[in-house]
């Protein structure tokens, strides 16, 4: 979506509380959105409609506080970072300790796409949320480092760190 059109969508929901033209910005967004909870879900489809939706319930409530300091889709990122991080901390779930990682089958030479998509799944779940999310947004959403540390709140050097890290567990993880 170009610059103009997007800003012109907010005026319109700012000032004339046009649903319509939110319409529109979820319809540009959603699939993006919907991307990052299902990485950071772990491929749980209830739950990243879940959480999509209350994102976007949030943005819309909250695009009165929305000031163009940094593009609508680092916002909205922000929003769905938090309501993830939210929904993690009320159902803190049991992570995967390293003993549950070795018990998988080490992939062989000629590996399947379901073999790929396993280690792939596997190496995600070996990953904080925190990884998680820098680790979808950089390879997964092709997003720079500097709009990570955007969203992120922290500096580029920590998300950098936290994407070496990430690298490591996951191949790890893997074999």
């Amino acid at each position: 979506m170009k610059k103009f059109d997007e800003i012109a969508l907010i005026s319109r929901c700012v000032l004339a509380d046009d649903r319509n033209a939110f319409g529109v910005l979820v319809e540009a967004y959603q699939p993006t959105i919907r991307r990052f909870f299902m990485n950071l879900t772990l491929g749980n489809a209830a739950l990243t409609d879940d959480l999509a939706q209350e994102t976007f319930i949030k943005a819309y409530l909250n695009i009165r506080s929305f000031r163009g300091l940094s593009s609508f889709s680092t916002w909205l990122y922000r929003i769905a970072y938090n309501e993830f991080y939210s929904h993690s901390r009320r159902n803190a779930e049991i992570a995967l300790s390293d003993d549950d990682l070795r018990t998988h089958d080490r992939p062989s030479d000629s590996i399947s796409a379901a073999d790929a998509s396993m280690d792939i799944k596997v190496a995600f779940q070996a990953l904080n949320d925190t990884e998680r999310a820098i680790v979808t947004m950089f390879y997964i959403d092709d997003l720079p480092l500097k709009r990570i540390a955007a969203v992120m709140q922290m500096p580029q050097g920590t998300v950098k760190s936290h994407l070496h890290r990430a690298k490591d567990k996951m191949a790890r993880a893997i074999q």
